[in-house]
Order: C-alpha cells, then structure tokens, then sequence
C-alpha cells in the first residue's frame, strides 16, 4: 500500500509543479485578435512582372506563405487576406495581414520577414554583342527579360559545395509545373545566359550548356558559408513569389476584448464547480478523486497551451469549457463499471481493479472518435479560429484520458480501502444505492 501512496503522493506534487506552471503570470497566455488585439499590416504586391492570368495564383500563394511564416503551429490565428481594387484600367493587389497579440509594429513586420524574391531571367538577344562596358550602363531591365520561372515553383532548397573548389552553392528542387518550365527555358536558350535574380539582383549567371530536365538548378553565387546557410533557410520557409512593401500598418483594438475573457474564464470556472458538485453528490469518493483529477485536466490543459503555444480566442476557450463536461466521460464509465463489480460481490480493490479493466475499451473507441473528428476539422477548415477550436478539442482528449485513466486510477488505489464495512460500500457506492 506504501507504493500506491507514494505514488499519488509524486502524482500531486508533479500537478502542483504544472498547475504552479499554468497559473504564473510571469508567462502570460497568447491571446486571439478577439480578446487582445493585434497589428493590422497592409502591404502591396508587385505584379507588374505576372502574366494577368497568374496573377490570382500568384496572390494566393503569398497569402499561404505569409500565413506558414507566422503560424507555423497552425495555431497562432492569423488573418491573412488578399485584397484587389483599384481606379478604373489599372488593378492594384494588396495583402492584409492582422497578427494578434502583437502591438510592436516593428515586431511584427519582422515576423512576416524580408524572404527572399527568388527568380530566372535571360539575356536579351540584343545585348549579346555589346562589351562589358556597354552593358555596365544599361539597366538591369534592359539587359534581362523574365521567364516566368520564380520562387513559387520551388519546393526545396538546400546547401551543397562544389566537388572542385568546395565552395558553398545552393540546390534548388523545382516542383513538377517548375521542372517543365526550367527544361524548356533550357531547351530553348541553350549557349545562352540564365541569370539567377534575388530581390532583383543578380547573384549568378550561368551560361546554358544543355537542357535540364531533373527540375533541379544550382546558385554557385560568391557566398560564404553563413549566407548560403541563411539563403537555404530564408528559401524554405518560403520564397515570396510576388515582391511586396509595406504600406500601412495600424494597432487595432480587440473584437470582443476583456469583458468576452472574463465572461469565458467565469463560464469554465462554474462549469468546474457544476460537474464537480455532480460527480462528489453521485459518486461521494471515487467523485472527489475524480473531480482531483479534473483539476489535474485543467492544469495540464493550460501548460500545454502556453507551452505549444496555443492562441486562445473565444472559440478556443469555448472548446476547452466543452470539454471540461467531456473529460469525465471516462471516470463514469469507469465508477459505474466499479459499482456493478461491488454488487457481484468482489471485494472493494478487486471491483477497483476489474472496473478499469472493462471500462477501457469503451473509453478507447469513445475518445479515438473524438481524436477523429478533431483531426478532420483542423486539417479541412476553413479559417484559422475553427482549427485553434479543433486543436484545443483534440487535445482536451488526449488530456483526458490520460487523467482518467493515469490519475484517478494512481489516486483511488491509494485511497486505502481495505474494510468491506457499510462506511466502505457506501463510499464507493453512487446515487442512493448502498
């Protein structure tokens, strides 16, 4: 018995340790542009280098990429919006990004980061001829024309060195549309300069020898070590595939603000005490342990929000209140599994024990279903609000079972039942049955 105990003993000290955790105020929670706030941000695209057709993929990828850039959770709850408008034979693209907790304007124009504008031109037939000299007074524009191939077609970057000279290069991995493209702006233009452009500069330029057709190119550009690293990094996170500038930024107020926060925190906390009252009034002590271990749920659940992190909006916190009444599912399968035990007339460690045992294969399809449904709402919403609600469901699932079956199973062993007198019978019995 001294190992059981012991056990519950290390088991309350670590839920005090993450409770202590979850409850400082040194680390605050991230909150949503519904309950805190944010920076709205408005940046204008360049598309003037777009064929009109692609332009609307064009803008859609950016959207993507800025959002990966700043939610690379899923979960930080970003609203990242293209916009298109403009006077009447002129069309002007913009992409609105709305970052919430973050009121640093410069703070979050470094999170949306200066990627790099990665992108393909070829020489001019007309500048061939013409001496260094002579080209060393034009501009770049008349001395390359575009193909099309741009950083939207990559899918991977990483850092190589030359077998001869073991300088650092980079590989470039094109996708299926960007290796047709690149095989036949090599096929076409063999003996003829393809020049590596980022952020409008030229850092290589190849001569042509053969067509490629593997989808892969490499940047021997004069790099050192650390910035051919940084290019890797800065490509796979995303190249941006259309240029863009800051135009405007604004700190907007919360949606909902304090009042919705407070609202949400009082709403958890009685459905806390509501669910609590129930399982101690029906269950007596086996609901007293349960309703210790709900408190271990709650701890655990808003550690692993600050640790991920998650941001929480109304949506979010709608989904934890939710499944606050759901985590107990387990231990009332379980009690009532204990309690049909107890009237065949096994004895109180026995029916503890068998009544965990029958209840788990319940629990174990009930939850998985959850999990399920989770995982489907988070990989095919539409918005960001309805993953961070389908994240914080599912992990209130996988939380709970753990305290149903970990914790109040530690606890309840410990609790040192031994008689088989009235007292015992009815503490471990529920409702007005003895």
């Amino acid at each position: 018995m001294w190992k059981k105990r012991l056990s519950a003993i290390i088991l309350l000290i670590l839920a005090f340790g993450v409770a202590y955790y979850a409850y400082n105020q040194s680390s605050p929670y991230k909150l949503g542009l519904d309950l805190s706030g944010g920076t709205h941000l408005v940046f204008n695209a360049d598309t003037s280098n777009i064929p009109p057709a692609e332009v609307n993929d064009a803008m859609t990828s950016l959207a993507d990429v800025v959002e990966r850039r700043v939610n690379t959770f899923g979960v930080s709850e970003p609203i990242v919006q293209v916009e298109t408008g403009g006077v009447i034979g002129e069309t002007a693209h913009r992409l609105i990004v709305e970052l919430p907790g973050i009121t640093d304007v410069t703070q979050a124009v470094d999170l949306i980061g200066k990627t790099p504008v990665l992108d393909f031109r070829l020489e001019k037939p007309s500048t061939e001829n013409l001496t260094s000299a002579q080209k060393a007074n034009m501009t770049l524009d008349q001395l390359f024309v575009t193909t099309g191939l741009t950083g939207r077609y990559l899918v991977h970057a990483a850092l190589e060195f030359d077998p001869t000279t073991y300088a650092p290069q980079v590989s470039l991995t094109f996708n299926s549309d960007g290796a047709k493209l690149f095989s036949q702006i090599t096929k076409d233009n063999i003996g003829k300069v393809l020049a590596v452009f980022l952020d409008g500069q030229p850092i290589s330029t190849p001569v042509i020898q053969t067509e490629i057709d593997s989808g892969q190119a490499v940047i021997n550009g004069s790099f050192t070590v650390d910035q051919a690293k940084t290019l890797v990094r800065d490509l796979n996170l995303g190249a941006l595939p259309v240029p863009i500038s800051l135009a405007s930024t604004q700190t907007i107020g919360a949606t909902l603000g304090q009042g919705a926060l407070d609202a949400s925190v009082f709403a958890g906390i009685i459905a806390y005490i509501a669910v609590g009252l129930f399982l101690l009034l029906w269950y007596r002590l086996p609901g007293l342990i349960a309703t210790i271990a709900l408190a271990i749920y709650v701890a655990l659940n808003l550690a692993l929000f600050k640790l991920i992190p998650v941001t929480l909006t109304a949506a979010g916190i709608a989904g934890f209140v939710l499944t606050l009444g759901m985590a107990v599912d387990a231990n009332i399968l379980i009690f009532e599994r204990m309690k049909e035990e107890l009237r065949r007339g096994l004895a109180l460690p026995d029916a503890i024990k068998e009544g965990f045992h029958r209840a788990w294969l319940s629990i174990r399809d009930s939850n998985l279903s959850s999990i399920i449904t989770a995982i489907i709402l988070y990989y095919f919403a539409s918005t960001p609000i309805i993953q961070g609600f389908a994240l914080v469901f599912g992990l209130g699932v996988l939380v709970s079972m753990f305290t149903a079956i970990t914790a109040s199973r530690t606890l309840l062993m410990a609790a040192g039942v031994k008689g088989e007198g009235r007292a015992a019978r009815f503490f471990f019995s529920s409702g007005i049955t003895r």
